[in-house]
């Protein structure tokens, strides 16, 4: 309910007293619940109803006239209020009054959006307009959105399931690793946080884009430009209300620091309930030019659904759309929408950036042995780059492999006389010993003496190994057309020290024939699994709306040594008011926190847990925790 603003003293004539923007009704009717406590929400190209309250004199139609006006920054539209018994589709902006919705001292009157109309936040205006008289009133704002539901809207998903998934949801994860040991991390959208929706507004309102053409309505390379420059590490993050509430309290500016899955989790909740997922590709080396290879373990983007009339019916559907700055496109960091078709079918000219996304994913991988300077060695791997991309699957945390959507088939080089192979056993635990494998074959029919060189060393998410933490070397002797198999163990008291849960550990071994000084090199990547925290809901895992419940959250240290300096976080977007931590000695450590959830759907409770000996979060978890409405 809203009371209206007068802009005119003229004391004859109907005037407005009250428009109701029936909030409720309109949120159910529009899927809009709980996205936001300050304004209408709805989506184009479906009606919403306002009730229009006037004092009392009655509002007469035979000798005035009801005309509103929606206004987007310069832009504005008037819309007559006509009578109408029938239910159309206009192609224009409608306001309807239908038999039955006209009373002594109020109207209630049914507007429609045209279906590509701008997403944005609306000022909305009402005008009494009679012969000898005008009477005009500033009604309030409304926040008009895509709507996947409708069919004729671009960006429509036919699929209750997938409009679960990838509108309604409010929590994702991101895959991380490499393709041998996928971990998952959660993430909460936060879009039924308060203040969250109004950021995304910002980030249109402030964009230069937007700001030097306000007639063009580009949302996905506008908003894949937003955010960031590269505070707090990337690591530390768990979603995205806090990352947008602290770029609009700091008068938009860059929030720091952010990575590709910081990125894209974020883009996630700015699209504006744009259907979007993230996606994760692991075990990457991208961009390779001139020998020099830009080295990243694996990367995350975003895919949007939307139709392409641009280019035609085949390259409808999902869109990559990657906010990390990495090149510039048409003088901006920014990267799609591309068609996942056109990445797979390799159609390089199709907008936008679609050469550059499919180097991303399928470019081959040249590998150098460098000695003093010199090149001693070169090996060509078409294989190592995007050998798991991969998405969250429908209502399941278990991720969905789409490769083949994306790639082509490549054809490998021909066998050297000397191959050399390196497998890491199993999925190496933090604590435990890491245990690998060399194979050599032997493929010429001479003896060979080998010599082999194997280290390991911790690699950040985007950057070169840094310096080795173990190392082995040794003599080998080989017969004709032999295959040998070396075993090698990596100790826990090496490594310690240096790694935590989720670190990635890069190992690669150089064979060297010693006489003819042939090289070659094979080499792994891997991430260590990390210890699990508990996390139980008292009473079961849902709980009711603005009703207090307890968590119980434990680690249980299982390393042989003790950890000082331990300390338990707990937070949860929608349950828990900021972070809450346990600092106790001892082999086990307990937080226990009360939760309420102000609004239904599903949420999460995370926890991590660190300690002095440790540079980095040795491991994390979360819990699930559906919130349904309060019983009557």
């Amino acid at each position: 309910m809203q009371q209206a603003a007068d802009d005119i003293s003229v004391h004859h004539g109907c005037r407005l007293k009250f428009v109701n923007f029936e909030a409720h009704e309109n949120h159910i009717s529009h899927e809009t619940q709980g996205l936001s406590d300050k304004h209408l929400v709805v989506r184009r190209g479906k009606p919403f109803k306002l009730t229009l309250l006037f004092h009392s004199r009655s509002w007469n139609p035979r000798t005035e006239n009801l005309v509103l006006e929606v206004c987007l920054g310069g832009l504005s539209e008037r819309i007559p209020v006509l009578f109408s018994k029938e239910r159309c589709k206009p192609k224009g902006w409608s306001a309807t009054l239908y038999p039955g919705n006209t009373h002594p001292q109020s109207v209630i009157v049914h507007i429609c959006s045209p279906v590509l109309c701008s997403v944005a936040l609306y000022d909305l205006l009402l005008h009494i307009e009679a012969i000898r008289h005008r009477r005009s009133y500033v009604v309030g704002t409304f926040v008009l959105l895509y709507n996947p539901w409708l069919k004729d809207d671009p960006v429509h998903m036919p699929l209750d399931v997938h409009l679960e998934e990838y509108l309604r949801s409010d929590y994702g994860l991101i895959y991380m690793g490499t393709h041998l040991n996928v971990s998952k991390r959660p993430w909460s959208f936060g879009q039924y946080e308060p203040g969250v929706l109004e950021a995304c507004l910002k980030l249109l309102q402030v964009s230069p884009q937007h700001l030097s053409d306000k007639h063009t309505d580009y949302m996905l390379r506008l908003v894949s430009n937003a955010v960031y420059q590269a505070g707090i590490k990337p690591t530390d993050w768990s979603g995205s209300a806090d990352i947008l509430h602290r770029w609009v309290s700091s008068n938009c500016s860059p929030v720091r620091y952010g990575q590709c899955w910081v990125f894209a989790a974020v883009l996630c909740t700015g699209t504006l309930e744009y259907p979007c997922t993230s996606i994760h590709k692991v075990c990457v080396y991208v961009c390779i030019s001139s020998c020099v290879m830009s080295c990243r373990n694996f990367h995350v983007w975003v895919e949007c659904w939307m139709r392409r009339p641009d280019l035609g019916a085949g390259f409808d559907g999902w869109q990559v759309v990657d906010p990390t700055p990495q090149e510039r496109s048409a003088g901006l960091f920014r990267c799609g929408p591309s068609p996942v078709a056109a990445v797979q079918l390799r159609c390089f000219g199709a907008p936008h950036d679609t050469s550059f996304i499919y180097a991303s994913v399928d470019a081959d991988v040249i590998r150098l042995i460098v000695r003093d300077g010199r090149v001693v060695g070169r090996t060509v791997d078409t294989e190592w780059v995007g050998q798991l991309i991969c998405t969250k699957s429908l209502g399941s945390d278990r991720p969905e492999n789409l490769t083949q959507t994306y790639k082509g088939r490549c054809l490998g080089e021909t066998s050297p006389s000397l191959e050399v192979s390196l497998e890491i056993d199993g999925v190496p635990s933090l604590g435990e010993s890491i245990r690998m494998s060399v194979t050599i074959t032997n493929q010429s029919s001479s003896r060979r003496i080998l010599m082999e060189h194997v280290d390991a060393q911790l690699k950040e998410y985007n950057s070169s190994p840094q310096e080795s933490f173990w190392k082995t070397h040794k003599e080998v002797h080989m017969q004709p057309c032999e295959v040998l198999t070396l075993h090698h163990i990596i100790p826990h008291c090496d490594y310690e020290s240096v790694l935590a849960g989720e670190d990635i550990v890069n190992v690669a071994v150089v064979i060297k024939d010693m006489r003819t000084k042939e090289r070659v090199l094979a080499a792994q990547e891997f991430s260590i699994s990390s210890p699990w925290i508990t996390i139980e809901i008292e009473g079961g895992d849902s709980i009711q709306i603005k009703k207090q419940h307890t968590a119980q959250v434990s680690f249980s240290n299982l390393f042989i040594s003790s950890l000082p300096g331990a300390v338990l976080t707990v937070e949860g977007s929608g349950l828990l008011q900021g972070k809450q931590e346990a600092r106790l000695p001892g082999e086990k450590i307990e937080k226990t926190v009360s939760i309420m959830a102000s609004s239904p759907g599903t949420k999460l409770l995370m926890a991590t847990f660190s300690h002095s000996n440790s540079p980095h979060v040795v491991c994390r978890s979360f819990h699930r925790v559906s919130v349904t409405p309060a019983s009557c």
